[in-house]
């Protein structure tokens, strides 16, 4: 059987798909470590707010009649929109409306509508990338793109906080935006790394996109305001030129598929759109669920009280065991600012990051490594950058005893890789 370009394109071996397929398989088996999808933990709190919220709409029919038996515009669910509106306008001063928010099923949908919209082939023979200022970057946007050579990305500055931790920062110099560039796109907190771009990265970020007439796209997934796995200082950010893409994964709704994008009222037309045409409709179950979260502002409260700080010692507790485990190696660790993952890089290692994962599947944890992180970078000079191969993402969002069972074989697999 012969398939079109898109499929011998989708059809083929991913780096999200293989993450996808691992995470399923391990958790079908149920006696593997996982540390390598993001799939957030399950924080009782939250959950028990969910439940609470599921039950009072199985318990009225009307509700339970929009919930399961009622399209939504391709837009999404309006009056959730509207409350998401009115929120971020009362919390940020805005000055959204309706039409500058749309719903997607999930986030993973909502970026490759977005990257499609801004790059690929134009109508008169152009052909744009999207460019990520700074990689790695985040693994799902590798394959979103529906031609070739569809993103451009660029090394980051990597500043020394001392011998074991370093932190990545966008190298401005080396940023080159030009008429092939369709839109630039960062994560914040940056998916695998936990970097969270400075407020004035995001502002200089902003005035390049605007000199060059085009958008600035910021994956929210795991930042401000919900649910706001960042563990520094960073501000809210929109303006028209500025497309924030947001998410219930993280707050606890994986499996709800819901993401949320922010924009000028043109670019939320066109994703309507086009998610007519793929979804006919968004899921109406994560809208539902949330809502009278967003109306009433307690997003941010369970998100900034229960979410933050649950990771925010995970992630202090994963970092100490992971020192500990790796001791007498050359070592570093990005410096955990948010998100929920260690991005361990290991200098001169004498195997790859490849190599590391298989040796650590086959004693039953599930890492991922760092190679698949770095979109853009698959030509030239950057091609062979041995950074790639030497790091790999950690995640510290489930069980702390599992974890640390994982974190010990981790550093028994990484001494033996040394010592080879």
């Amino acid at each position: 059987m012969r398939f079109s370009s898109f499929g011998d394109k989708f059809a083929a071996k991913s780096g999200i798909g293989e993450l996808m397929e691992d995470l399923g398989h391990a958790l079908a088996g149920g006696d593997m470590i996982m540390m390598g999808g993001g799939n957030p933990a399950h924080i009782p709190a939250v959950q028990e707010r969910f439940k609470q919220r599921l039950t009072e709409i199985i318990d009225s029919p009307s509700e339970f009649r929009r919930l399961v038996g009622i399209y939504d515009p391709p837009q999404g669910e309006l009056s959730f929109i509207r409350d998401v509106s009115d929120m971020l306008n009362r919390e940020f001063s805005w000055d959204l409306k309706p039409d500058n928010i749309a719903l997607t099923n999930g986030s993973q949908a909502g970026f490759f509508m977005l990257f499609n919209l801004f790059a690929g082939q134009f109508s008169d023979g152009s052909h744009k990338q999207i460019q990520l200022p700074l990689a790695p970057e985040y693994i799902g946007y590798s394959d979103a793109g529906l031609s070739q050579s569809f993103f451009t990305a660029n090394r980051p500055k990597i500043e020394r906080i001392d011998s074991a931790t370093f932190k990545y920062h966008v190298d401005f110099d080396a940023l080159n935006i030009d008429e092939t560039t369709g839109a630039i796109c960062v994560s914040r907190p940056t998916n695998p790394t936990g970097n969270v771009l400075t407020d004035d990265e995001v502002a200089r970020l902003d005035q390049v996109a605007r000199e060059n007439n085009i958008p600035l796209i910021l994956d929210c997934a795991y930042g401000t305001p919900f649910p706001n796995l960042i563990f520094t200082e960073a501000r809210p950010i929109w303006n028209d030129n500025t497309i924030a893409c947001f998410s219930l994964s993280k707050l606890g709704l994986p499996a709800a598929r819901t993401g949320i994008v922010v924009a000028n009222a043109e670019v939320i037309k066109a994703l309507s759109a086009v998610n007519g045409i793929m979804n006919l409709a968004t899921g109406s179950f994560g809208a539902m669920l949330a809502q009278d979260m967003v109306r009433s502002g307690e997003i941010l409260r369970i998100s900034n009280t229960i979410v933050r700080p649950f990771y925010l010692d995970k992630a202090k507790r994963a970092e100490a065991c992971l020192r500990q485990y790796l001791q007498g190696t050359p070592f570093a660790l990005h410096k955990a600012e948010g998100a929920m993952f260690l991005w361990l890089w290991l200098r001169d290692c004498p195997v790859t990051s490849q190599a590391l994962y298989e040796r650590l599947k086959a004693r039953g944890v599930l890492v991922v490594p760092g190679h698949h992180f770095f979109p853009g970078l698959e030509s030239g000079e950057d091609k062979n950058w041995r950074h790639k191969h030497e790091c790999l993402r950690i995640t510290y969002s489930q069980d702390d005893a599992l974890v640390e069972s994982g974190l010990a074989i981790i550093g028994e697999e990484v001494k033996k890789a040394y010592a080879e």
